[in-house]
């Protein structure tokens, strides 16, 4: 056995160290093989680890709804602080109204505006292609009239050499031969500029109609103008009820859970019957055209933009004076009470005017 062992070793010893280039390549091949795989190992492992924190995230996310609507179950089920509740989630609702209608409105103006630019745009497009296309076919058609005088006249003095036969023509046919070589360049001449004029017709039917760049500086700067109108006469409505409803809406919008700051039953049940009297009031059409184009006139004197490129005006310039006498007689004297909606971002206005 010790002899077959010492046989056995001899054998692998004598084995070529030497490998064949087939075998290198399926070596190289496998290295990057396991190259890639760890690769695509690592790439695994980070998109488990981001997945397991959004995971997390989202059970943490989850589990703060969940505190809240055990929160608001239990002060739904008080009857001490459920009325407290339904006034907040009202004025929570009031706000958002009010910022759904604005927004709504400046979607509106934003369509009409842009489907009439892109008509302009497109007319004015038109036109000035007629009129570029006009200019080249005229220079197509005095290039065809140029072009036909040059081929009749190379084709008489063509004819005309062809006619002198006689050898008493040579000289004839010399001078000739000379005016046909000036008419043969002036017909290639023609020839050219007239293919070139055809080039230039081409071109044009080719060239496609340029990108809408969008709605104009003066359109953004109007609706964003009308968007702050609609806003101030929210609050000029809302505010006829003699009820600070727009800031308990906007401290309602800015706080997570319900307060017990609304007072005691009697006075919430109150409360939302203003806030009834509030939607009511800022959902009512009557008259909101004629109410947001005299504000929007006013607004229009007023404001001042940063710089030429701006959109929406500066907060400082929309600030209400004691002298600003508002369209309702009731409301004149407090005119100067009224808020600088963009200035407060009333109704959310910054999310809603166009830049």
């Amino acid at each position: 056995m010790k002899a077959l062992r010492q046989l056995g070793f001899l054998k692998l010893s004598l084995r070529p160290e030497t490998s064949t280039p087939e075998e290198d390549d399926r070596v190289l091949e496998l290295f990057r093989n396991r190259a890639e795989l760890k690769k695509a190992y690592g790439g695994l492992q980070d998109e488990t680890f981001r997945l397991k924190d959004l995971i997390k995230q989202q059970e943490g996310a989850t589990q703060r709804v969940q505190e809240m609507l055990n929160t608001l179950e239990g002060r739904l089920g008080n009857t001490e602080t459920a009325y407290a509740a339904l006034v907040f989630y009202q004025l929570r609702r009031l706000w958002q109204s009010g910022r759904e209608l604005i927004t709504q409105l400046a979607a509106d103006l934003t369509r009409q505006r842009d489907e009439r630019e892109r008509r302009a745009h497109l007319a004015q497009h038109n036109r000035t292609m007629f009129a570029k296309k006009q200019v080249a076919e005229q220079a197509l058609a005095a290039a065809q009239v140029a072009h036909d005088e040059a081929s009749a006249r190379y084709a008489r003095i063509e004819t005309a050499r062809a006619a002198l036969t006689r050898f008493w023509h040579y000289f004839k046919r010399r001078a000739l031969a000379r005016q046909l070589d000036v008419a043969r360049s002036g017909l290639s001449s023609a020839s050219a500029a007239l293919a070139q004029a055809q080039e230039a017709v081409e071109a044009i039917t080719r060239e496609p109609t340029p990108e809408f760049p969008g709605i104009s500086l003066e359109a953004r700067r109007a609706i964003n103008i009308a968007a702050i109108a609609y806003a101030e006469v929210l609050c000029l409505r809302v505010a006829t009820l003699k009820t600070p409803l727009v800031n308990l809406a906007r401290e309602a919008t800015g706080q997570r859970e319900a307060t017990d700051s609304y007072g005691t039953p009697q006075e919430c049940v109150l409360l939302m019957g203003q806030i009834a009297r509030a939607q009511t009031l800022i959902a009512e059409r009557g008259g909101l055209a004629e109410e947001i184009r005299v504000r929007s006139e006013r607004l229009k004197r007023v404001a001042r933009y940063r710089t030429n490129n701006d959109g929406a005006p500066q907060i400082d310039s929309l600030a209400l004076s004691e002298g600003d006498v508002m369209e309702t007689a009731a409301l004149g004297a407090d005119a100067a009470r009224l808020p600088n909606v963009l200035g407060e971002d009333t109704w959310d206005l910054f999310r809603i005017l166009l830049r």
